[in-house]
């Protein structure tokens, strides 16, 4: 990826706060394998500013859409505050095998690091911190459903391992699902909007990210039309559409 490309998947920009749709496939911050991540792009969205911009959250490698990038010091700890009050809403599309029965609930699971070797990898545990997810239904078809997620928490691999654990693993993750470690579909779990409570005095600021074009196909076979502008109201869960 070159500066060209990361400037071209700007979705909302002030004089505070960045929003980009980071695509999946690329890791957030520097891992110990090193390899490419955002981090060595966000030069290209300094903006006439004379510090880079900084991540406010993460996102996982193969989670595609809305990252909040903060633009200096005092925006970061403002971004940092909100989510850590869990004040910022965070809304996924996930498409999942199989599915829940019902049209919309919430998977409250307990979840703590599987092993200290893996201190990423999550399962759920009794004595783990306490994880809250609401979803709901946006279209079906055999085999597989389109979910609308909405983490009231923000623990790591939380929807992941939430949907795994409720019997609907995500479509594409090698790790709590099905799918192959390599050559599988893709991870199908997209950041589709945020909404940032960043200005006391304004309204909140919603971002939306266009659907991934590795989702797209199972997204209308799901009975719902993956165009950006196109986001089904309270009544197309129970339809399905």
């Amino acid at each position: 990826m070159n500066a060209e490309e990361i400037v071209s998947r700007l979705l909302y920009r002030d004089a505070l706060m960045l929003v980009i749709d980071k695509p999946a496939g690329l890791p957030v911050h520097p891992g110990p394998k090193g390899g490419e991540t955002l981090f060595h792009h966000l030069d290209a969205l300094r903006f006439g500013l004379p510090r880079r911009p900084e991540a406010a959250h993460r996102l996982d490698k193969d989670t595609s859409g809305c990252l909040v990038l903060g633009r200096h010091a005092k925006a970061l700890a403002r971004l940092g505050e909100l989510f850590k009050t869990n004040e910022i809403d965070k809304v996924y599309w996930a498409v999942v095998e199989g599915g829940p029965e019902a049209d919309a609930g919430e998977i409250d699971l307990p979840l703590a690091p599987k092993s200290p070797d893996r201190g990423w990898w999550m399962k759920v545990d009794p004595k783990g911190q306490p994880s809250l997810t609401k979803w709901r239904v946006l279209g079906r078809t055999d085999g597989l459903t389109l979910l609308e997620l909405r983490p009231i928490t923000g623990r790591t691999h939380q929807l992941r391992v939430h949907c795994a654990e409720s019997g609907f693993p995500i479509v594409g993750d090698p790790i709590y699902g099905t799918a192959p470690r390599f050559h599988g579909p893709g991870l199908h779990l997209h950041a589709r909007e945020i909404t940032v409570p960043l200005y006391p005095k304004k309204p909140p600021i919603t971002v939306t990210a266009p659907v991934p074009e590795h989702m797209k196909e199972r997204i209308r076979a799901c009975g719902v039309n993956p165009d950006p502008s196109t986001i089904p109201d309270e009544s197309a869960g129970a339809s399905g559409r």
